[in-house]
């Protein structure tokens, strides 16, 4: 997976549209091999970020857990001492 897109379930507060987009921006990326596509696939390119887009909306919307909902702080500060750790020199 793409080290740019993040985990979108089960935070507080949910996941926003921005945060959506850019993951479906990050996929598309990805897989298309570009971070930006020519003139002539543009319209595909845009296409396919936004119907990643809706469908990860659709998921996320369809998605239920018993797990407390995760906080973005703390997930971060974790992120943080994690890249500390792997990058300490």
């Amino acid at each position: 997976m793409c080290r740019n897109i993040r985990t979108l379930h089960n935070f507080e507060p949910p996941a926003t549209a921005d945060e959506v987009d850019a993951a479906a921006l990050q996929y598309v990326r990805k897989i298309a091999g570009s971070s930006k596509p020519s003139q002539a696939n543009a319209e595909a390119f845009d296409r396919a970020v936004a119907a990643v887009a809706e469908a990860t909306r659709e998921l996320l919307a369809g998605l239920t857990t018993t797990a407390p909902p995760k906080d973005r702080d703390a997930e971060a500060a974790k992120a943080r001492a994690r890249a500390e750790l792997r990058y300490a020199r």
